[in-house]
């Protein structure tokens, strides 16, 4: 008997007015989800919320809740409306402190900047208990409590963060795919489609619409942690689109 696969989630919060104005546009989300799948990790769910600390302690508890991992992106700088230390903290049922290893590192790199003012040590504070994730670029570190993890908005801080969190998380089996093109309507082939993805279990088949050249087009993606079934889902879908008339293109259409 062949033991299930382990599939590990994470959820991400994305947090900030800025985003849900429209007036920025998040690039965190792509970023996030494609680290997460190179450590074994899937994530299964993203949530954009206000600076509005009721909406973020909500979101941080459901979410970690039904994950094994949890991320924030935005609202840790220094500004007053960067809450999301104080409300991840009030959903952790924690106090705030100043953590003196984030203080020392904004010493010094603040020493010739002008000095580790008041706004700059709010960058120093974390729920209580937590542990810090480096940051190469602004010394101002991400923050990890437990499951939870909390960094920076920017993207390219977010990278780093990422970086520096790179195998240090249980992942479980990685989840493949496979890409397969047909110029098609997605009418024509949803039955087709709905008895493949039900002859090969552990395979889920996402179709993806265009319109191009003056005419309908639709890649397949075949996603699964078992390779060999996703070989040979991939080739049953290729075999029964050719059988229609509807020659597949292996690697899709771009």
């Amino acid at each position: 008997m062949t033991d299930s696969p382990r599939i590990v989630t994470a959820a991400l919060i994305v947090i900030g007015d800025e985003i849900l104005s429209g007036r920025t546009h998040d690039k965190n989300i792509a970023q996030v989800a494609a680290w997460l799948g190179i450590q074994g990790i899937r994530l299964a769910e993203v949530r954009v919320v206000a600076d509005h600390t009721p909406a973020i302690v909500e979101a941080v508890n459901t979410l970690r809740a039904r994950n094994h991992y949890l991320f924030t992106t935005g609202g840790i700088g220094p500004t007053h409306d960067d809450i999301t230390v104080d409300a991840v903290a009030e959903a952790l049922g924690v106090g705030v402190i100043v953590h003196p290893d984030a203080r020392a590192i904004l010493e010094g790199y603040y020493e010739t900047r002008g000095g580790l003012t008041e706004a700059r040590l709010r960058m120093a504070r974390v729920p209580d208990g937590a542990e810090l994730i480096p940051n190469r670029y602004t010394g101002a570190p991400g923050i990890r409590y437990d499951n939870v993890f909390l960094m920076a908005g920017v993207p390219q801080i977010t990278a780093g963060m990422l970086d520096a969190l790179s195998g240090t998380l249980e992942g479980g089996h990685k989840l493949l795919s496979e890409t397969v093109g047909c110029w098609v309507q997605e009418s024509e082939v949803a039955d087709l489609l709905r008895q493949t993805e039900a002859d090969f279990g552990a395979c889920q088949i996402g179709s993806y619409p265009f319109w191009r050249e003056g005419k309908s087009g639709a890649n397949f993606v075949v996603r699964s942690t078992d390779a060999e079934e996703l070989a040979a889902c991939v080739r049953e879908l290729a075999r029964a689109l050719d059988a229609m008339d509807r020659p597949a293109y292996p690697g899709g259409i771009e």
